[in-house]
């Protein structure tokens, strides 16, 4: 069975690249799906309906763009990777963290130890909590070669 997995949250760093490299090295059935991480591309989402004033009105606009595409893979997905960095707060992420709550999308996060107070309520929801790419995979090979 092919997962669809969908990969939330931090833009920064390489972590979906590291991901999806140790699972393609490991010949795992699975398609990913990810947010729009070029960042001046996901604020500029709504810029088409017209120019704003204000700052608030753009990224309000651009948001409802951005959530057509997000709300849609993550209905489609079947399992939510979720990652929180440590030198920008994710809201996004977190908020993705609780639509999938709310779906009962199954989800992990991954997150560094120094976080996991502020991260408590969406750990808490996650089926698991991982601090490294290369355990993701872990879990990632473990589900999908228990057919």
């Amino acid at each position: 069975m092919a997962y669809r997995v969908y990969l939330s949250g931090e833009i920064h760093t390489d972590w979906r690249d590291q991901i999806i490299r140790g699972c393609k090295d490991s010949g795992l059935d699975i398609e990913f799906s990810s947010a729009v991480t070029n960042h001046e591309a996901s604020d500029a989402a709504g810029d088409c309906l017209g120019e704003e004033g204000s700052q608030f009105w753009r990224d309000h606009k651009s948001a409802k763009v951005n959530a057509i595409r997000i709300q849609t893979v993550i209905k489609h997905c079947d399992l939510a990777i979720i990652r929180f960095g440590d030198k920008y707060k994710q809201w996004n992420a977190a908020f993705d963290a609780g639509y999938c709550a709310a779906l009962g999308k199954p989800y992990i996060t991954l997150h560094d130890e120094a976080i996991v107070h502020a991260l408590k309520e969406v750990d808490g929801a996650a089926q698991a909590w991982a601090t490294s790419p290369a355990q993701v995979v872990e879990i990632l090979t473990y589900i999908t070669n228990q057919a």
